[in-house]
């Protein structure tokens, strides 16, 4: 099993997405790559704690290749917004990717050169060490799949979900 640890926006969105895909074994919301130990949600929101919203991403390699998981992660959100993905505005949601050693770093670096090319430029997706790792409070985890209905979920999770089912198909859960 490999553990990828990604920020991207809002960590329900990231959550949702990868949850669908054979291979991912567990998701988990978190924050990372601030300042503050234990960070609440409500003080990773003011955006003075430096944590970014993130999740790690634990699959197996031998059902879904690691290059997917990290395309599935740039086509998910938009990675040339800084410090933003759409109205989610703050450091908190900036796109960051946090390794763990050096061949970690290299394939984050590669997936970031291939989005370059996709999005024609402008990425500014950070790829930085994994610093403390803050397990969100539980009622982030696994949010969408217990709040189907919250407006959040319907406007701007939901349409990245279907997205990702119809552009990485072949590996999406069967319903």
């Amino acid at each position: 099993m490999t553990t990828f640890t990604l920020a991207g926006g809002c960590f329900w969105c990231l959550d949702a997405v990868y949850r669908t895909l054979e291979g991912v074994s567990d998701v988990e919301s978190g924050y990372t790559g601030g300042i503050t130990s234990n960070p609440s949600y409500e003080a990773v929101c003011t955006g003075v704690t430096g944590h970014a919203e993130a999740v790690k991403v634990t699959f197996d390699p031998e059902v879904i290749p690691a290059d997917v998981i990290l395309d599935v992660f740039f086509t998910l959100h938009d990675p040339r917004q800084l410090n933003r993905q759409g109205a989610d505005v703050g450091t908190q949601y900036r796109s960051a990717m946090f390794f763990t050693d050096d061949a970690q770093k290299t394939e984050f670096e590669a997936a970031r050169d291939r989005a370059a090319e996709a999005w024609d430029g402008g990425i500014v997706t950070t790829i930085q060490p994994l610093a403390e790792w803050f397990r969100a409070e539980e009622y982030h985890q696994d949010f969408f799949a217990k709040n189907p209905g919250q407006g959040y979920c319907l406007a701007v999770a939901l349409p990245k979900v279907n997205k990702i089912r119809k552009s990485y198909g072949k590996y999406v859960l069967a319903s």
